[in-house]
């Protein structure tokens, strides 16, 4: 089967901090994302969310991987909504593309 993705992913656990925006009021979680491209990211979660709903997501880069990144302040505040749904966790499109130069240092 041919690959339609247009950026490369990252498979890797980085921590991410979901605010979820759902009728009105805010849900807040810690989870981790179980890939990363420039475009989206899929989280691991069992917790269900409405198709469509807005997030602002938070990453957390481990201290260790800090120095290998020139733009670490990018990674806060990213916007995006589900995409997909899984039994495994939910796929989620970013509103603008991830800018960090060094991804692949991670």
């Amino acid at each position: 089967m041919r690959e339609r993705r247009q950026y490369e992913r990252f498979s890797f656990p980085l921590p991410v901090r979901l605010k979820a925006m759902t009728t009105g009021r805010t849900k807040v979680i810690d989870l981790y994302t179980r890939d990363l491209s420039v475009s989206g990211t899929f989280i691991t979660t069992l917790t269900s969310f409405p198709e469509e709903t807005g997030f602002t997501l938070d990453f957390t880069i481990p201290t260790d991987s800090i120095k290998k990144l020139k733009d670490v302040k990018r990674l806060k505040g990213y916007t995006g909504s589900i995409v997909r749904s899984t039994p495994q966790g939910i796929a989620i499109h970013f509103d603008r593309e991830c800018q960090i130069e060094s991804l692949k240092a991670l």
